[in-house]
């Protein structure tokens, strides 16, 4: 009985979580972190994964966090990365590209998602994508996301970091979440 109670508590709370993050990504100014951080919807985000990684993606020879260590996420993607401690899964050396693309599902346009990574576009070859480029997206990291047509907004050559963290607004626990880039990790003390 209780849980039927708390059931739509919870679902009104999601719902008003929905809308705020919603209206916060409606502003004007992209260069705003805090626009970043909700610029998608939690509810859309495939936090977890099954930590398999695309054909062609080389370990990180170096890197600066290394697998199994501990790191703190600075500039998360959701609210509930930011600042939450996250346990180094993979290290891969690579190119990251910040997408805008529209939903396969429909829905309005995703501005600025980050982080995809060359190996998760069709047909990539060996050339970096510069921004502006039209791309086939070939990953899941949001529903709608995979077999879209996307517009690459920035492209950063850098060390990708598969990571598991609990998030900071409490929940369970996300594993093998892609991607993180090295600028985005501090070290844990």
């Amino acid at each position: 009985m209780k849980k039927r109670t708390k059931l739509p508590i919870i679902l009104s709370l999601l719902v008003a979580l929905f809308l705020v993050l919603g209206a916060c990504s409606n502003s004007g100014d992209k260069n705003n972190e805090a626009k970043e951080e909700k610029e998608h919807s939690e509810m859309d985000m495939n936090h977890s994964s099954s930590g398999d990684v695309p054909e062609g993606l080389r370990a990180a020879e170096n890197p600066t966090y290394e697998v199994g260590s501990q790191a703190i996420i600075e500039s998360g993607h959701m609210e509930s990365m930011k600042g939450a401690e996250a346990t180094i899964v993979g290290a891969f050396d690579t190119t990251a590209y910040a997408i805008s693309y529209t939903p396969t599902t429909g829905g309005e346009k995703v501005e600025n998602h980050k982080w995809i990574i060359h190996e998760e576009i069709k047909d990539s070859g060996e050339k970096t994508y510069e921004p502006g480029a039209e791309v086939t997206v070939n990953a899941s990291h949001m529903e709608g996301m995979n077999g879209t047509v996307a517009e690459v907004e920035s492209a950063e050559k850098t060390t990708v970091y598969m990571v598991d963290f609990t998030p900071t607004t409490g929940g369970e626990k996300v594993k093998n979440h892609k991607w993180v880039t090295e600028s985005e990790l501090s070290a844990s003390e």
